[in-house]
């Protein structure tokens, strides 16, 4: 599954520069994040990393792209090969 960046953003910047599969880049009125993208650091870290940064909790799952840890493995892959 991956993650979605709610209304209650707040805009710090923090969340963009964590994230390993430049998923994250700012939508009209707050970030947003790519589901295409999104792998919640499978394959990079244990934890999203924009979760662990982001300052008011405003990235939960994303119940429209739900994916299996396996599902989020197989995109990391695909992501990462050259």
């Amino acid at each position: 599954m991956s993650l979605i960046i709610t209304d209650d953003c707040i805009n710090c910047d923090v969340c963009e520069p964590e994230c390993p599969n430049e998923a994250i880049a700012p939508g009209e009125e707050i970030y947003e994040i790519d589901p295409n993208k999104c792998t919640e650091c499978v394959g990079h870290y244990d934890e999203p990393q924009c979760v662990e940064v982001c300052p008011v909790d405003c990235i939960p799952k994303d119940p429209d792209n739900e994916e299996t840890q396996d599902e989020l493995m197989e995109k990391y892959i695909k992501l990462t090969a050259a």
